[in-house]
């Protein structure tokens, strides 16, 4: 029986995870979740209500990262995971979680800035450029963020890149990170990421 995995197209929680399960081969049914109508067999396996939800034989899997472990556990044809270099795994343990705290505080910010009106959206846009400025560094020694190819790094975090610069293209397409820019171009076009996003019906 193939897996079953709730996801919301545009959530970058839920397309890194889309990613990891397209890339490891696993067979799986994706069901595209209406965010105002959410499906009731959703919500009696994640009373929480958000997405990514895997739904395995024998468990269910609620956090974007723990899905992309387990596919990769799967199957991980071009060590994305770094199995053998602890060192590695550090570095992107250490990167998603920067991701996921401050730097998606700050994006958040930035794109809803309306909401946050103890400073102005251009101040969030600065504060998220602490991380663009590191991400600009790493890819300035690697063609990817910790290597010359993928690794679970790259995935998990250019959802998130893509988020920032949808807020406003014109700067980030102009703005002084021309690695970092290459990098997300390379990855929007890549057919893992087109693959991911082909649209379903809810």
């Amino acid at each position: 029986m193939a897996a079953l995995l709730y996801s919301f197209r545009r959530c970058p929680y839920a397309m890194r995870a889309r990613m990891a399960l397209a890339y490891s081969g696993v067979p799986v049914d994706t069901v595209e979740v209406s965010l105002k109508a959410k499906p009731a067999q959703m919500l009696e396996r994640s009373p929480k209500g958000t997405v990514p939800v895997l739904v395995l034989d024998d468990q269910v899997l609620k956090q974007s990262l723990d899905i992309m472990r387990w596919a990769l556990a799967q199957h991980d044809p071009d060590d994305w995971s770094l199995g053998a270099d602890p060192a590695g795994q550090r570095q992107i343990a250490e990167l998603i979680a920067e991701n996921d705290s401050t730097f998606k505080t700050d994006l958040d910010h930035y794109k809803y800035a309306v909401r946050y009106p103890e400073f102005t959206q251009q101040e969030y846009r600065v504060r998220g450029e602490a991380f663009l400025r590191k991400l600009e560094a790493l890819l300035s020694e690697h063609e990817c963020l910790l290597k010359n190819r993928l690794t679970l790094a790259d995935l998990a975090l250019a959802p998130f890149v893509r988020q920032f610069c949808s807020v406003d293209p014109d700067w980030f397409w102009q703005s002084p990170y021309p690695k970092l820019q290459a990098w997300l171009k390379r990855f929007l076009e890549s057919a893992l990421f087109l693959n991911a996003m082909a649209k379903l019906s809810p």
